[in-house]
């Protein structure tokens, strides 16, 4: 079991010693599941890249700020936003670490079926 405290002092270390100044380790990867901490020294960026089918961005330390997107949105330690499902990239308003949670594919669902979650409700 991995510790998320733990896992964001060590990338914000090496994003810090990295001549690049970011960091990423993926964590947790089960199927199309994959989680992974990401960090990124103030003013490093991720360019614009396209989205998986479904994400997640948690900030568990740091600001960061959203680009590419309408509004380019910033968060804070503690928000968390679904991805657009669009070009974007991440900058880094100061030293930050984020939680990237990502579905790398969906099944294919029948137009108009209900999804399986609600269809058990």
């Amino acid at each position: 079991m991995d510790n998320l405290n733990t896992l964001t002092r060590n990338q914000i270390d090496d994003a810090r010693a990295s001549a690049h100044g970011r960091s990423a380790h993926l964590f947790l990867h089960d199927g199309p599941l994959r989680q992974t901490v990401i960090a990124l020294t103030a003013g490093s960026a991720l360019d614009e890249h396209n989205s998986p089918p479904a994400a997640s961005l948690q900030v568990l330390r740091g600001r960061v700020r959203l680009t590419g997107v309408a509004g380019q949105e910033e968060l804070t330690a503690g928000q968390v936003t679904a991805l657009p499902h669009e070009r974007h990239g991440l900058l880094a308003v100061e030293d930050s670490a984020v939680l990237l949670t990502a579905v790398t594919k969906v099944a294919h669902r029948a137009r108009g079926a209900a999804p399986v979650a609600a269809a058990r409700g």
